[in-house]
């Protein structure tokens, strides 16, 4: 059952990612799906081969980065402006 999800992107990233869903002749959510399921399978033999490989590309769109779930993001960015623009 797919159900839909909307997500917060750079606007640049969704560009480059959407011109290479066209080139792949993928749609951009297939290529999300599939490399979210990479990352979230437990083993290999679970894996479905017909699924495309993950591209260096999409690869390189991962910061890397892990933020904890319960840290307020919104409370720090705030401040964060807070005291930018401070006099």
């Amino acid at each position: 059952m797919d159900k839909k999800l909307t997500l917060k992107i750079n606007k640049f990233v969704i560009e480059k990612a959407k011109k290479y869903a066209a080139s792949q002749k993928r749609s951009l959510s297939q290529i999300v799906e599939s490399y979210l399921k990479s990352l979230t399978e437990e083993d290999d033999f679970e894996k479905d081969k017909s699924d495309i490989q993950i591209s260096a590309f999409v690869k390189s769109m991962s910061s890397g980065v892990h933020i904890p779930a319960d840290q307020n993001y919104k409370g720090e960015y705030t401040n964060h402006l807070t005291e930018k623009y401070k006099l």
